[in-house]
């Protein structure tokens, strides 16, 4: 039987930070992706962050939210956060069982960089950003360029995520994340979405922010789209969608399901998401009316 990995465990980030300068370390945090194949493959040190001060907390910090590298998708969930933080928690309840979710990080579902990870959508929508630190330097690294390929994203052997910022001028609106898959839970997303939006009380679009996941290497963003439904009333959302532009995409087909169906089954469940957007709206107005 081989030899059980050395587990470092620091009392501090800067001992941390140390550490990972060393030499090659595998990271654990929440640790669902890495047992309990890989502690049986890992052949050098374990570097466990889960314990560090800080990194298992959302902070408010002014102008921006701060999710801590240890945070938890349950931790996500009981937090007090705005509605635009909705469509992120719904993203969390799809992730595994309640069991996962208690010990699974949002950053080591970024950091998996799954072309089905259901957390990335819902934080391209909130304009997330990767704090990466080393012993040299802390570096803000906007997600779209932190994952840059399938299992690839931009982190340097000596470095570590020590958080997810969050604008909070990206933090307005309501949310909405939707997937489909070939069961309700506990299943890999043929396709995925996630929609943020601002209406006027008139009911047109000021803001729209939309991603979709599991139809192409990396989650992205259909920036062309949201510009093309700006100004429109939330009524003239589906047919500006159905004719929409969808060319970032490129999706395969494989076992789960064809190219094809993928890119059906994410223009209707935008259609859905956005709507399902407007009727929260409406119920977070007449709440807050009643107070």
């Amino acid at each position: 039987m081989a030899a059980a990995p050395k587990l470092i465990r620091p009392a501090s980030l800067d001992a941390a930070l140390r550490a990972r300068a060393k030499g090659p370390v595998a990271v654990l945090a929440g640790g669902t992706d890495f047992f309990p194949m890989q502690m049986d493959l890992a052949t050098g040190p374990v570097l466990d962050i889960s314990r560090l001060p800080g990194l298992g907390e959302i902070a408010d910090q002014g102008d921006h939210w701060r999710i801590g590298a240890a945070l938890t998708w349950a931790g996500l969930a009981k937090a007090e956060l705005p509605p635009a933080f909705d469509g992120l928690k719904s993203a969390g309840a799809e992730i595994g069982s309640v069991q996962i979710q208690n010990s699974a990080t949002l950053v080591g579902n970024i950091c998996n960089a799954s072309p089905a990870a259901d957390g990335v959508p819902a934080l391209l929508v909130l304009e997330a950003e990767i704090e990466v630190a080393s012993t040299a330097r802390t570096r803000l690294v906007p997600l779209e360029a932190f994952i840059s390929g399938v299992r690839k994203i931009a982190l340097a052997p000596d470095e570590l995520v020590t958080a997810i910022v969050i604008p909070k001028a990206a933090s307005i609106g309501h949310s909405v994340f939707q997937k489909i898959g070939s069961r309700r839970y506990l299943v890999i997303s043929i396709a995925s979405v996630a929609v943020r939006l601002v209406l006027k009380d008139s009911g047109e679009i000021q803001v729209v922010r939309i991603a979709v996941g599991s139809c192409s290497p990396v989650a992205c963003r259909l920036r062309d789209l949201e510009e093309a439904l700006i100004g429109h009333h939330i009524s003239q959302a589906r047919d500006i969608i159905r004719a929409g532009d969808f060319t970032p995409l490129s999706p395969i087909s494989d076992l789960r399901a064809t190219a094809s169906y993928r890119l059906e089954v994410a223009r209707e469940i935008w259609s859905r998401a956005g709507f399902m957007c407007e009727g929260r709206r409406r119920s977070w107005l007449s709440a807050r009316s009643l107070r």
